[in-house]
């Protein structure tokens, strides 16, 4: 079913995703963006945030590749981003960014080069720090941060009465 260990994280990526965004559909606008005392503040804050993060180290794998830029909600590419922005007017528009860079992670990771994980990464960080270590570095660094934003996302939609079942990846791997 998995052809590398970046595209089976990916694929739990998305699965993971399509259950919690499935779960903060059944909330109103009001308990989604409700502020919960999470690192940003509300589920849709969390979410938003993630997708920036998503953004800024797709853009990172793919230099030059457009299609990892956000947009704003004219449509205008952002050149400037920041780790807690929120350029989702609604749940809705939102929701369909992470799909399609869901999709986008997966057929990205299905075709990386997992062989290459060791050769050199060389990155600006948002305030412009040159950094350089193994590729694997970054490519678990990124899955992982959206495990984490994730794992606090559950926490806040158990607050708001919403159980989102099992999200061990194990489990994924396993069906």
């Amino acid at each position: 079913m998995h052809t590398s260990p970046w595209a089976a994280r990916a694929r739990y990526n998305q699965w993971m995703n399509e259950r919690l965004y499935a779960l903060a559909a059944q909330l109103t606008e009001a308990e989604r963006r409700k502020q919960r005392g999470a690192f940003f503040g509300s589920i849709h804050g969390t979410l938003a945030h993630i997708m920036v993060g998503d953004s800024v180290w797709m853009m990172r794998f793919n230099p030059g590749h457009e299609s990892w830029r956000l947009t704003d909600s004219t449509g205008e590419p952002v050149t400037s981003y920041a780790l807690d922005m929120d350029l989702w007017i609604d749940f809705d528009q939102l929701r369909a960014e992470r799909a399609r860079f869901d999709e986008g992670i997966i057929a990205w990771a299905t075709t990386a080069a997992t062989d290459d994980q060791e050769r050199p990464f060389v990155y600006h960080t948002m305030a412009g720090a040159r950094c350089e270590h193994p590729l694997w570095w970054a490519v678990d660094h990124f899955f992982n941060h959206q495990t984490h934003h994730r794992g606090q996302v559950t926490t806040l939609l158990m607050q708001a009465g919403l159980d989102p079942g099992v999200t061990d990846l194990i489990a994924f791997l396993r069906m």
